[in-house]
């Protein structure tokens, strides 16, 4: 008796708990819901609101959410404490370091933005996006040796596309690569004719 008496108690419990998750759930879809429809009007704040009032610190969909309404809406540095914390989660996604990499160029905290492609490149060594844009914050860092490697590699995948073909052009030029630069410079103007960049680097190299 005693043991049946104790399993109808487990059982009680587990439907209680069972109970519990289904209606925190419900008011998790709810404020997601919510939060979508006000970012349709452009009420950013108020999307993140909805999310807040059901927040976990475990919860991933939360977080990323969090961290993009509140991006929209100019929080970045909030924006960047919930991004961490969905990094943290699921340390091989790369949509929450893309996120963050948002927030942290409106703060124009370029050192995360650095450490947030090289990240994703460690994740996923062929993503263009992060190999471009990390390309580039290098070239604007004067880094011309390492821009160049983002580049070549992207153009390596894809050798018609004229926006990596152009950084590399540059990147070789400034590099003392001249006959590099002249081919690539050459290519650039293949792919968009009459290109004042492409023309403005063969002048530099006469």
């Amino acid at each position: 008796m005693a043991a049946l008496k104790t399993i109808s108690i487990s059982l009680l419990m587990a439907l209680i708990m069972l109970n519990l998750e289904a209606q925190d759930n419900s008011r998790i879809n709810e404020a997601f819901a919510k939060s979508f429809k006000a970012e349709q009007n452009g009420s950013y704040a108020d999307g993140a609101y909805e999310l807040k009032q059901v927040y976990r610190e475990d919860s991933y969909p939360i977080n990323v959410r969090l961290g993009w309404l509140l991006f929209l809406s100019k929080q970045y540095t909030e924006s960047v404490r919930y991004y961490d914390r969905a990094i943290s989660l699921k340390p091989y996604g790369i949509e929450a370091r893309f996120g963050m990499i948002k927030a942290c160029n409106a703060l124009e905290s370029w050192d995360k933005v650095k450490e947030q492609y090289e990240a994703i490149l460690r994740i996923d060594s062929q993503n263009t996006t992060a190999l471009y844009w990390l390309g580039v914050l290098l070239y604007n860092r004067k880094e011309y040796d390492q821009a160049a490697k983002n580049f070549e590699k992207i153009v390596n995948l894809y050798p018609m596309d004229y926006g990596s073909v152009i950084m590399l052009a540059w990147s070789k030029l400034y590099m003392g690569k001249k006959v590099d630069a002249k081919v690539l410079f050459d290519h650039a103007l293949l792919l968009s004719p009459g290109d004042q960049s492409a023309i403005s680097g063969l002048n530099q190299l006469k």
